[in-house]
């Protein structure tokens, strides 16, 4: 681990390797924007390096994962250039505010294929999920936390974005924050848990200056699908779009129902497709509280299923009765 955070910042612009050109295109798709970050082939150290990090961070899903690719930002075009520049400005300023420390990690990012592009393209969107308003990070030792909000393409490949951080001093934020913004200028980012960091959140505010992505890791993992998805619609009774938010606003603060909310339109005006609402939602309302809802909801119905067959048996044989009862007095007549 000591390695991975160890690893090399980018070089300053104007030494070897920082060439520039300004290769964005409207036209380009979201294949070739991953397929001209730069390629690890020389430098399999660094690669070793960053792949055993994602696997020990895996726990039992190690064994069935397996590393495809794993490409490097080469920072080639202007905006790039631009950014990584932003970085290190904001970077010494957090290390002067906070006496040589700005408390810089690498922390693990999930998104799609098409999120990623657009990432490296126009840089990150927040989300207004269970920790407030901003991006979500997993530490660089818990790759596992990361790949339960990744997404899957038509292939069956997910990827994970390993960014560098610029943490400074963090605050704890409890669950249902509608924090966007740190507390005071004492604090730079947020954190759920600041002995056992799981989750790391940057502000909205500090998102496209204190988050470099520098590497994508593409990989498969196996019979993973299945467990990763509590959205995934049931053959058995399944729960209503409109109802789980309904029951997610008596749990989360009203902006992140109406994120929810929105992100729901925009996936049935055809504005998202409904992996990339399912990663959102998940996001948000974090997969522990959707697991339970959809549960309990299940629960519900089976049991009224269960009891509307009791019922319809309990009257089936209250009818034969009756017919009997109807049928002796016919007779009796």
């Amino acid at each position: 681990m000591e390695a991975v955070a160890a690893m090399a910042v980018p070089r300053e612009e104007g030494e070897e390797g920082a060439s520039v050109s300004d290769c964005e295109s409207v036209t380009t798709t979201h294949n070739e924007r991953i397929d001209r970050l730069t390629r690890m082939d020389d430098d399999q150290k660094l690669r070793c390096i960053i792949e055993k990090a994602f696997l020990s961070g895996l726990g039992p899903l190690r064994q069935n994962t397996s590393v495809v690719d794993i490409r490097r930002n080469g920072y080639t075009s202007f905006t790039s250039q631009a950014r990584l520049q932003s970085f290190r400005i904001f970077g010494r300023a957090v290390e002067k505010k906070h006496a040589g420390n700005a408390n810089v990690r690498l922390a693990w990012y999930a998104a799609s294929k098409e999120e990623i592009s657009t990432i490296f393209s126009h840089g990150f969107t927040h989300t207004n999920g269970l920790y407030g308003s901003g991006v979500y990070l997993y530490p660089h030792h818990s790759s596992i936390e990361s790949m339960n909000s990744s997404v899957a393409d038509g292939n069956g490949v997910r990827r994970l974005l390993l960014c560098r951080v610029i943490l400074g001093k963090m605050e704890v934020v409890r669950p249902g924050s509608q924090q966007c913004h740190p507390s005071s200028e004492d604090f730079d980012s947020g954190v759920d848990n600041l002995s056992a960091p799981k989750r790391y959140i940057v502000w909205s505010s500090h998102m496209n200056t204190h988050i470099l992505p520098e590497y994508v890791v593409t990989f498969r993992a196996k019979g993973y699908a299945n467990m990763q998805d509590p959205l995934k619609k049931p053959t058995s009774p399944w729960m209503p779009f409109s109802t789980l938010i309904s029951v997610l606003s008596k749990f989360l603060p009203p902006q992140s129902v109406n994120s929810i909310a929105k992100h729901h339109r925009d996936h049935r005006e055809n504005k998202i497709p409904r992996h990339e609402l399912i990663r959102l939602v998940r996001q948000i309302a974090g997969d522990k509280l959707l697991t339970a809802i959809i549960k309990s909801h299940r629960a519900k119905q089976l049991n009224s299923s269960n009891g509307f067959h009791r019922r319809k048996a309990q009257n089936g044989t209250r009818n034969r009765r009756m017919d009997s009862i109807h049928q002796h007095r016919i007779n009796f007549c």
